[in-house]
């Protein structure tokens, strides 16, 4: 499922501006969920294994993903300190962090963690390479190393060495993580950045008139993708995450109704899949995606 296209997609570049201060979310002394149940001992470099919203309405957000894609919620934490676990037919996906300070021009945003064997050297490996800290790796019970960076072009990216191993490839079900994004000011430099920190290989589009868009893989699986972002005053480089659902068109018709909006409307893109994306009401960005004739994109490198 590659999006690419960027010029398309104007509002979603104008919704998604960056949090000035991003902290690793805590759960107020609770253990977050491990990321594999059960352990393997496998481990699948670049991979979006996990995301979390950081909102200023972690209630509003909760509502509104429940509802739209069937995910559950746990609350953990307390005094003040609550971290939400979203689940997709009881396998944790995603978590919803509170932000307390609200700042104009800085909405809601998605931050995904892509899989890493060693996240200390990741955190080097991007300091290196032009980006930089946002959050150092902690260590967290049960869950393993997570840290988060700014990309070289100052796009928030989470790292995560998982101490229960990665969850497996395949097929991802509805309501789950089927791919990313990155509109980039310049996608090769953008693309080096996750080659260097994710071990991800590079692959720039056969066709011509794409030739500055730029696939990511890992284990000849694709897992990325890496386009430019369009002219604009307003427009800002972004990361997109992409949720897979069984049927777009009834999923869309509940955005309005759940207080969201619809950025990009639904059309068809690569392998047979089609393609939207999405405002929360808290003002977080999703990409969702419908396979059609079991297209996956994961199978596509």
């Amino acid at each position: 499922m590659k999006t690419r296209s960027a010029s398309r997609y104007p509002a979603l570049f104008a919704a998604a501006c960056l949090i000035a201060s991003i902290a690793l979310p805590m759960a107020g002394g609770s253990a977050l969920p491990p990321l594999n149940q059960p352990a393997t001992s496998e481990h699948r470099p670049g991979k979006l294994v996990w995301a979390d919203l950081f909102t200023t309405d972690a209630a509003a957000a909760t509502a509104f993903y429940s509802s739209l894609l069937g995910w559950t919620s746990e609350t953990l934490g307390s005094k003040g300190r609550n971290y939400v676990v979203l689940s997709n037919g009881g396998v944790p996906v995603a978590g919803i962090s509170q932000r307390s300070v609200k700042t104009p021009g800085h909405p809601s945003r998605w931050i995904g963690y892509l899989a890493v064997t060693d996240a200390a050297a990741s955190v080097s490996a991007a300091v290196k390479d032009g980006g930089k800290v946002r959050a150092p790796s902690r260590s967290f019970p049960d869950r393993g190393y997570q840290a988060i960076v700014a990309d070289s072009d100052g796009n928030p990216i989470g790292l995560l060495q998982s101490s229960t191993g990665d969850p497996a490839d395949g097929d991802p079900k509805p309501g789950a993580w089927n791919w990313f994004e990155v509109y980039a000011k310049s996608p090769k430099v953008s693309s080096d950045f996750y080659h260097d920190v994710f071990g991800l290989a590079v692959a720039t589009e056969l066709d011509a008139s794409r030739s500055s868009e730029f696939t990511l893989s890992s284990e000849g699986r694709a897992r990325g993708g890496v386009a430019p972002m369009p002219s604009g005053e307003d427009v800002k480089p972004s990361w997109l995450g992409v949720i897979r659902v069984a049927d777009l068109d009834k999923t869309l018709a509940k955005v309005p109704v759940l207080g969201g909006e619809i950025l990009v409307s639904p059309h068809a893109v690569e392998f047979g899949s089609r393609f939207a994306i999405i405002l929360d009401p808290t003002g977080g960005t999703l990409g969702l995606v419908e396979y059609i004739d079991s297209a996956n994109p994961a199978n596509n490198p």
